[in-house]
């Protein structure tokens, strides 16, 4: 090695000492297709008491956390919250640098991408009449296009991947608030989401659960105007043959995934479960989950993306 190599050495070094992660530091980086929710998603961190900073080049990061190593006490360390995307434009090749840069000095960011159709897109920027970052002078989709194809890699190595296609505002945030609201709780949390077939089945889905093998209670006259979460049309569903036992088996089917993802640290699941409209079967069968599936390791929280939509 000569003289210049053990210079770059000494350097590198000392980088690395210079983010290490004080004791129970918090970082999650927010990325993802323009349109989809960041902002929103940021919105709700922040008021949940985290220090967050929207658009923030990635070669910045490491300074960022330079911000927790200056908490006079450890009770004081600010939870960190970034926003990287493209709208950084060139700097956002150093994306993958700085993370990798960041685990070395000890910290284990949580990567969140937020998603959504290419439909969904399209509407949502027609609406605020804007254009895409990355549009130039070519169509709308175009610059979608562009987005995809450049965070495709980085979406396949998120921690946490959330589809907004079929969610409001507050569906949003109900949806964010759970994954990051008490990190000294349950180490998993996961996120039922009933849903309908015929609006489509939710891009960020790790299992899809299908409860049209039961009888739909639309077809009931006094079921048809309520909804799984109303007791007369859960009670219906749960007592048809084979419910409770699909319950039961889901239930024991996801036990041994949950003990892969507690020593993997993987913190967030979504469960889908859906039937034709997303009005009753699943609805009542999300439910009948969210208590099954619950304990001290396990947090679990319901989203019902398609009530209201008929």
């Amino acid at each position: 090695m000569n003289g210049g190599d053990e210079g770059a050495a000494v350097d590198a070094a000392d980088a690395v000492d210079a983010v290490e992660a004080p004791r129970d530091a918090q970082l999650v980086i927010l990325t993802g297709m323009s349109g989809a929710g960041r902002s929103t998603a940021a919105n709700v961190l922040e008021d949940s008491g985290w220090y967050v900073i929207d658009n923030l080049p990635p070669h910045l990061l490491v300074p960022l956390v330079e911000l927790a190593r200056t908490a006079p006490q450890p009770s004081e360390l600010p939870r960190l919250a970034a926003v990287v995307d493209v709208r950084a434009r060139g700097f956002f090749a150093h994306l993958q640098t700085a993370l990798d840069e960041l685990r070395q000095g000890g910290w284990r960011p949580t990567l969140v991408f937020l998603d959504a159709t290419d439909e969904t897109l399209v509407r949502r920027f027609e609406s605020v009449r804007r254009p895409h970052p990355l549009q130039g002078d070519g169509r709308l989709l175009d610059g979608i296009s562009r987005e995809r194809e450049m965070l495709a890699d980085l979406r396949s190595t998120s921690d946490v991947v959330i589809d907004t296609s079929g969610l409001n505002v507050h569906q949003l945030a109900k949806k964010v608030h759970p994954i990051f609201h008490d990190t000294a709780g349950p180490r998993v949390r996961i996120a039922l989401m009933s849903f309908g077939f015929k609006y489509g089945v939710p891009l960020d889905a790790d299992f899809v659960l299908d409860m049209r093998f039961l009888p739909n209670p639309f077809w009931i006259p006094e079921l048809r105007p309520l909804t799984g979460r109303d007791e007369e049309v859960a009670d219906f569903v749960l007592r048809q043959e084979g419910a409770s036992e699909f319950v039961e088996r889901v239930v024991a089917m996801l036990d041994p995934v949950i003990e892969g993802y507690l020593r993997e640290g993987r913190r967030y699941v979504t469960v889908a479960v859906g039937c034709t409209g997303g009005k009753h079967r699943s609805v009542a069968v999300a439910e009948a989950l969210r208590t099954r599936l619950a304990s001290d390791e396990v947090a679990t929280f319901v989203v019902h993306r398609d009530l209201g939509q008929e």
